[in-house]
C-alpha cells in the first residue's frame, strides 16, 4: 500500500494520483498495480541535491516525450544527454544517453509480443502452432537456413531466424493504465454519466446502437466502467511513391466511454496488430488478428482484475467490441464481404440491382434507388427519365440484423481462414457481415466523380465516348446521340466550357482560409490544363460541402445546381457534430429522391458503387451516432504519426514497434505529471489566441479574435454593397444582439401572423438593421 506520510509533489500522481493528507484508499491496489506505483516510486528521486521540482523519472520521461513529438534521432538524444550533464552537477542522475533512459523507464511502457508467421501468410506460430518448424498448410520452412553463402565463404547463423514476424501489443494492460490516472479513470465514466440534451445525438453512447447493447447485455452495461472499443485498419506504403513496394498494416484499437474532446484523440489510438509487409494480406488478415480475437473474447467473457484510482477499488474489468472503421476496401478485408463487382453493397446485399454497362464492361448502379422510394411516389412509375419501359415495384427489405447475418454465417458453413481446407470451402461462398461505411471516403469519391465530370476532366470524367454510345439503350435521351452526319457529340448541360471553368479555377486559387480549416487550395489548381490535381480527401471535404454550391452557382442551369446543392447539403447535414432522430430520418428520406435526380441529368456511367453508398448513410448515423466517431479522417492522421516512427527502412516494422514504446511510456507518464487534461499541447499552436486572454469586457464577442493575422495588415474603403454585407454579418451573428432580433421578429409576426420563416428571414435582413438603428437611439 502507499505511504500516507510520502513528499507531495506535483510528480507523486505517478505514485498515488489521490495523494494528500485525506489520502486512505477503500482497498489497496491488486498486485500489478501495486508494483507499478512501487517502480514508479523508486524513480522519484531529485535529479540532483537540492532541486526539488523535478526528479529523476520526470527529467527522463520528459526528455524522452521531446524525442517522439519531435522526431528526433537517437544520436540527438545522446549529444543532448552529454550536453545537460555538463550543465548539471557532477553527482547528478539524469541518464547519461538513450539506452539508459531507455532502461529506467522500462517499466512505463508496455508490452510487446514478437509473433512468427509464414512467409505466405498462411499461419503464424502461436497458441498450439508455437513449437512448430514448418507451416502446417504450405510446408515453407518457420526459419532461415543456419548456414548461408557459397564455397569457402560459408556462414553459421549462432540465433534461429525466422523468415517473418509480427508485432502484437496484448490491449488490456493498455486499457488498466486508463484507470491508473485521475486524468482518464474518471472521464472513463463520461459516457454514462453525461445527459443527452434536447435529443442531441454528441456521442455514439447517445445513439440506439449503444443502448440496443446495453438492453440486451444487462450484465456488461451494469458495470460502468467497462470499455465500448472500436478497431480500424489500413495500410500504407512506408517508403513512398518511388520506393519499394511493401503493405504494411497496422490494426488500432480505441475506446468510446471518453468525452468527446477525449474519443478518438491519438494519446487514445491503442497500435494492437502490425502486419508485415510485404505484400497485402488481403483475405488472410485473419491469420494476423487471432491474437487480439482470443484477448477480445477473454475481455468479453471473464475479463481482468483493474484498480481504479478515482474510486480507490479493485474491479474486473470487460471490453467489447462496438464496431470496425475501414474504407471500402478493407472493409471487405475485415468483413469478409466482397466489395467489388454487382454485390458491393453490404446493406443491399443479393438485393443489388446493379448491372453491367455494354460497352465500358463497368458495373453501374443507375436506376438502383427507386425501390427505396414511398410505394406512392411517382418516379416509380417513371418510364422515360430513368431506365426505359421500366417500372419499380419493389421495396428495400431493410438492413439486416446482427441476429440474421449470424445465422446465414453459420448455414453457410465457412470455415476459418486458418483451416486448412479454409480456400476450397470458401471459395464458392459468399461471405455476409456488418461494418461501418468510411463517410470520409465516399463524400470523396462522390466529389470527385462529379468535379471531374463538370470539368470534363479526360480519363476522369464519366461523360465519355463509350458512355454517350450506350446512353440510349438504357434510356430516351436522342438529343445527347452522337451526330451522324459530324460524328460529334452535343454539349451537355452538367459540363462547363473552357472560359467558364477558368473563371471557377481562378476564384479558387485566390481563396483564403482561416488556419487550421484547410489547406491552400490555390497550390491545387493547374491553369494550364484547367484542372485541380493533389486535393486530400479533407481538401474535398471542405470543397464539396462549402466550395462547390457557390463555384458553380453562375454557370450551371439551376436545376442542375439546384441537384448539386442538395448533395452538398446531405453530406453537411450528415457530418455534424450533433444529430437528432429527426434529421437523420428527414435526410434518409431525402437523399433517395436527391440520387434519383441526379439519374435524370448524369449518363450511368457516372453511377458506380461509391454513388450508390450514400444512400444507406443516413441510416448507420441515425443508429450509431454522430459521423466523426465512425470515419476515416482520425485514423489516417494516426497512421501517420506511425509512418514517422521509421528510422530505419531496412526493419521496418521494429523500428515502429521500438518507436510506439518509447511514446506510449512518454505519453502514459504525461497523464500523471500533468494537470487536467492529458491531451493539453505543451505549447500553443502557431496563430492561436485564447478569448480569455483578452481583458476588454466591453469588447462584443464576434469581435474577440480567434487567431493572430499572418502578413501585414492592409486598409482600404468598402463598396456600399460589402459594407452593408459586413455590417449585416455583424449584427445576425452577434450574440449581445439576438435579444433585438428575438422582439423585431415578434413584432412582425404579430402584425402579419401568415408569413413563413423563410419570407420572416428574409424581411430581418433587409429591414431589421435600420430597425435597429432606431430602436437603440430611441
Amino acid at each position: 500500500m502507499v505511504s500516507d506520510n510520502m513528499n507531495h509533489t506535483t510528480y507523486h500522481r505517478m505514485v498515488c494520483d489521490a495523494a494528500g493528507p485525506e489520502f486512505n484508499p477503500d482497498e489497496e491496489p491488486n498486485a500489478e498495480a501495486r508494483n507499478f506505483y512501487d517502480m514508479i516510486r523508486a524513480g522519484d528521486k531529485p535529479v540532483y541535491e537540492g532541486n526539488s521540482k523535478h526528479t529523476q523519472l520526470f527529467a527522463a520521461v520528459r526528455m524522452l516525450e521531446i524525442k517522439c513529438r519531435h522526431r528526433c534521432s537517437q544520436a540527438w538524444f545522446d549529444d543532448m544527454s552529454n550536453f545537460i550533464q555538463e550543465l548539471l552537477p557532477q553527482d547528478n542522475l539524469m541518464p547519461l544517453d538513450f539506452y539508459s533512459t531507455k532502461k529506467l523507464v522500462r517499466g512505463l511502457g508496455l508490452p510487446v509480443q514478437v509473433i512468427h508467421c509464414c512467409v505466405n501468410n498462411c499461419m503464424i506460430y502461436w497458441g498450439d502452432d508455437s513449437d512448430l518448424n514448418s507451416c502446417k498448410k504450405c510446408g515453407h520452412a518457420r526459419y532461415k537456413q543456419k548456414v548461408r553463402g557459397s564455397g569457402n565463404r560459408l556462414y553459421i547463423r549462432k540465433l534461429k531466424v525466422p523468415y517473418k514476424k509480427m508485432r502484437y501489443f496484448p490491449i488490456t494492460p493498455r486499457l488498466q493504465r486508463l484507470y491508473a490516472s485521475t486524468a482518464t479513470a474518471n472521464e472513463m465514466r463520461w459516457h454514462l454519466e453525461h445527459h443527452m440534451e434536447d435529443g442531441k445525438m454528441c456521442h455514439p453512447s447517445d445513439a440506439p446502437a449503444w443502448k440496443h447493447f446495453d438492453g440486451c447485455f444487462p450484465d456488461f452495461s451494469s458495470e460502468v466502467r467497462n470499455v465500448r472499443l472500436g478497431l480500424f485498419a489500413d495500410g500504407f506504403q512506408p517508403f513512398g511513391q518511388s520506393g519499394q513496394q511493401y503493405s504494411l498494416w497496422p490494426v488500432v484499437v480505441t475506446p468510446y466511454n471518453l468525452p468527446p474532446d477525449l474519443c478518438m484523440k491519438e494519446e487514445f489510438m491503442f497500435l494492437t496488430v502490425l502486419v508485415p509487409g510485404l505484400a497485402n494480406p488481403k483475405g488472410k488478415i485473419d491469420v494476423f488478428l487471432q491474437p487480439l480475437i482470443a484477448e477480445l473474447k477473454s475481455l468479453w467473457g471473464v475479463g481482468v482484475q483493474t484498480y481504479d484510482i478515482s474510486k480507490w477499488k479493485n474491479f474486473q474489468i470487460r471490453a467489447a467490441l462496438m464496431w470496425t472503421i475501414n474504407d471500402f476496401p478493407a472493409y471487405s478485408m475485415m468483413s469478409g464481404w466482397s466489395t467489388t463487382g454487382m454485390l458491393a453493397c453490404p446493406h443491399c446485399m443479393e438485393d443489388s440491382d446493379a448491372f453491367r454497362l455494354i460497352k465500358s464492361g463497368k458495373q453501374s448502379w443507375f436506376d438502383n434507388h427507386r425501390k427505396f422510394l414511398p410505394m406512392n411516389h411517382p418516379y416509380r412509375r417513371n418510364t422515360k427519365d430513368f431506365i426505359k419501359n421500366r417500372k419499380v415495384t419493389k421495396q428495400f427489405p431493410g438492413v439486416r440484423s446482427g441476429d440474421e447475418i449470424l445465422q446465414d454465417l453459420n448455414n453457410r458453413g465457412l470455415r476459418k481462414v486458418i483451416d486448412v481446407d479454409a480456400e476450397v470451402v470458401n471459395a464458392a461462398i459468399s461471405k455476409t457481415c456488418g461494418h461501418n461505411l468510411d463517410v470520409m471516403h465516399i463524400e470523396k469519391n462522390v466529389f470527385d466523380n462529379i468535379f471531374n465530370t463538370v470539368f470534363n476532366i479526360p480519363g476522369k470524367t464519366k461523360d465519355t465516348y463509350k458512355s454517350r454510345d450506350e446512353l440510349n439503350k438504357y434510356c430516351r435521351c436522342p438529343q445527347f446521340a452522337q451526330n451522324l452526319v459530324s460524328s460529334k457529340y452535343p454539349d451537355v448541360p452538367f459540363v462547363l466550357n473552357k472560359s467558364q471553368k477558368k473563371d471557377v479555377l481562378e476564384w479558387v486559387k485566390k481563396l483564403r482560409f482561416p488556419d487550421g480549416y484547410a489547406s491552400n487550395l490555390g497550390r491545387c489548381v493547374d491553369a494550364n490544363t484547367l484542372k485541380m490535381f493533389g486535393m486530400k480527401s479533407h481538401d474535398c471535404h471542405v470543397f464539396m460541402q462549402r466550395l462547390l454550391p457557390i463555384a458553380l452557382r453562375e454557370f450551371l442551369p439551376n436545376r442542375i445546381w439546384e441537384l448539386i446543392t442538395e448533395i452538398s447539403l446531405f453530406f453537411k447535414q450528415l457530418t455534424s457534430s450533433s444529430l437528432t432522430d429527426e434529421e437523420m430520418r428527414n435526410l434518409d428520406e431525402q437523399i433517395p429522391v436527391i440520387l434519383c435526380n441526379l439519374e435524370k441529368i448524369f449518363p450511368p456511367s457516372f453511377f458506380d458503387s461509391m454513388e450508390h453508398l450514400p444512400v444507406h448513410l443516413a441510416y448507420e448515423a441515425r443508429i450509431a451516432g454522430p459521423v466523426h466517431y465512425r470515419w476515416m479522417y482520425p485514423p489516417e492522421r494516426y497512421l501517420r504519426k506511425i509512418k514517422h516512427k521509421i528510422m530505419n527502412k531496412a526493419q521496418v516494422e521494429g523500428s515502429i514497434s521500438i518507436g510506439y514504446i518509447m511514446d506510449e511510456a512518454a505519453k502514459f507518464a504525461s497523464f500523471y505529471f500533468k494537470e487536467g487534461d492529458p491531451t493539453l499541447p505543451l505549447k500553443e499552436k502557431r496563430n492561436e489566441v485564447y478569448l480569455d486572454d483578452i481583458v476588454d469586457d466591453d469588447m462584443f464577442k464576434i469581435f474577440k479574435p480567434l487567431g493572430k493575422a499572418i502578413g501585414a495588415e492592409g486598409k482600404r474603403y468598402l463598396a456600399d454593397n460589402e459594407y452593408t454585407a459586413a455590417h449585416l454579418y455583424v449584427l445576425m451573428n452577434c450574440p449581445e444582439v439576438q435579444p433585438f432580433i428575438d422582439v423585431f421578429v415578434t413584432e412582425k409576426r404579430k402584425q402579419f401572423p401568415n408569413l413563413n420563416d423563410e419570407t420572416i428571414n428574409a424581411v430581418t435582413e433587409q429591414e431589421f438593421p435600420s430597425w435597429f438603428e432606431k430602436y437603440v437611439c430611441s
